[in-house]
């Protein structure tokens, strides 16, 4: 296939170039390099299946000649981001959408919205399941980010019913491995480059709200499963495997080997209280559940940030 990538200079984009190109296809790689960064694509320089194009998804995307899949993940996705990016990032769920949308339709290529677990809010349900609809504060600070995403699946929706697009939207949870920024404000690269540089790991409020990890390695290959597959309904991807923040850093202390304290902060406006993807969906229809042991991922991680 010719595919072409938005967010490709992303930690997850580039890893999902990495993938397609490894199976044999063509990338064509997008991205306004906003929270992205040449670097995670330095290795595929040269390479003549694969072209980067400098450019902002929120403007016309022209692409020539044959395209197969447009597969659309540009968007500042760490709370440090989408607040300091609040409007960039509504736009590039809404117009960035509807521009690599319109390229799909014209392709007549499938197409694939890396949406997020963000969509179910702070969740009444545990765990969540494609079927819930959420429970999401729009005016709230992270709402900028929750709704740009809720918004992209309604319209990749219905460019799949009124255009007969073949849409595909993967409900991505908590993922980590090497590229992540270690500023970005997540918590994988907030523990572990605190533990490594001897600070505090910052733990906002008593802990026990709950994450749950999934190896970027075993996301991608999910992304591609989703991709070739003949599913349209949203699919969950991630790790079930929960565990509380407090334990987590207790986990990235023990790996590092470091002397670091843990301390405790205000927990920030709506942030979830718990977080475990039901990926039955996935499993059975997909036939994909991650298999990278959470100490191994770890490990890469860490090594990585050294």
């Amino acid at each position: 296939m010719r595919v072409v990538v938005t967010g490709a200079a992303g930690f997850l984009g580039s890893h999902l170039c990495d993938h397609l190109l490894a199976k044999g296809h063509t990338v064509i790689g997008l991205d306004n390099l906003i929270t992205g960064s040449t670097k995670n694509l330095e290795h595929l320089a040269g390479r003549d299946d694969f072209k980067f194009i400098l450019h902002d998804v929120t403007e016309y995307v022209y692409i020539g000649g044959l395209v197969d899949a447009v597969l659309h993940f540009a968007s500042p996705a760490s709370p440090v981001d989408y607040l300091e990016y609040p409007i960039q990032t509504l736009k590039v769920g809404a117009l960035g959408t509807h521009k690599v949308l319109g390229l799909a339709k014209d392709k007549k290529a499938r197409f694939l919205l890396a949406s997020t677990s963000e969509v179910y809010g702070d969740p009444l349900v545990h765990p969540q399941r494609e079927e819930y609809w959420g429970n999401v504060n729009p005016v709230g600070p992270r709402g900028v980010y929750d709704e740009a995403k809720r918004f992209a699946e309604a319209l990749s929706f219905a460019y799949h019913r009124t255009h007969g697009v073949d849409t595909k939207i993967a409900r991505i949870f908590n993922t980590y491995g090497p590229r992540m920024r270690s500023g970005d404000g997540r918590v994988v690269p907030n523990f572990i480059t605190q533990a490594l540089t001897g600070k505090p790991l910052t733990v906002y409020g008593d802990g026990s709200q709950t994450r749950s990890f999934c190896y970027v390695s075993d996301l991608v290959e999910g992304i591609y499963k989703l991709l070739v597959s003949d599913i349209n309904e949203p699919v969950n991807l991630g790790n079930p495997n929960e565990m509380t923040i407090a334990d987590f850093a207790r986990k990235i202390i023990e790996l590092t080997g470091s002397r670091s304290d843990v301390v405790f902060e205000r927990l920030p406006v709506d942030d979830p209280k718990v977080r475990q993807p039901d990926i039955t969906r996935a499993r059975e229809l997909l036939r994909w559940e991650p298999r990278v042991p959470l100490e191994e991922g770890l490990g890469r991680t860490i090594d990585y940030f050294k």
